[in-house]
């Protein structure tokens, strides 16, 4: 019930800065300051319910800047709000919808996923990568990391590298378009 009640009052904050143009206006008024707006927007760029205004302002910060420097510090950006998400995805979402499973008459593929724990398991965490190197929202990518039980240790880098190869890719994009 305390996840529950965590999500929804994320979601409607999410939906109160979104309407009110709040979000838009932080971005916009950091992106002249490239290493804390590309910062602030890393943050966003990992929340599904920020990472489109995020993705905009951080192609806008690498169309006026340098590309590596936007990557650098969006993924020092993303790694905090990877870090928060996962920190809540890890200890208590995952165990819920593993107890979800269960107790929908499931068990096979619970027994599936025992037998093929390793094999699952190095799946979950390409997958997860996969989705967040992606400008895709990093829940889900997050939760399937959680799954397959990513030590801290390695999620940290992983997190950083992941995300600022994916906001390296959206600079350069946006990079192209302007030439």
């Amino acid at each position: 019930m305390r996840d529950l009640a965590i999500i929804a009052f994320s979601v409607v904050i999410a939906i109160i800065l979104i309407k009110t143009r709040y979000l838009a206006d932080i971005l916009t008024s950091t992106k002249e300051m490239e290493f804390l707006g590309s910062f602030i927007a890393g943050i966003f760029f990992t929340s599904i319910f920020t990472a489109v205004p995020a993705t905009v302002t951080l192609g806008e910060i690498a169309q006026n800047n340098t590309v590596f420097w936007t990557a650098f510090f969006g993924g020092l950006g993303a790694l905090v709000g990877d870090l928060i998400i996962f920190r809540f995805v890890k200890d208590s979402l995952s165990e819920h919808i593993i107890t979800a499973f269960e107790n929908i008459r499931q068990k096979k593929i619970l027994l599936i996923f025992h037998k093929e724990k390793r094999h699952i398991g190095w799946m979950l965490k390409i997958l997860g990568a996969i989705i967040v190197a992606s400008p895709l929202p990093d829940e889900i990518g997050l939760t399937l990391l959680g799954f397959s039980k990513i030590k801290m240790i390695y999620f940290v880098p992983l997190s950083f590298f992941l995300n600022s190869l994916g906001i390296l890719i959206i600079g350069l994009i946006a990079k192209s378009l302007i030439s």
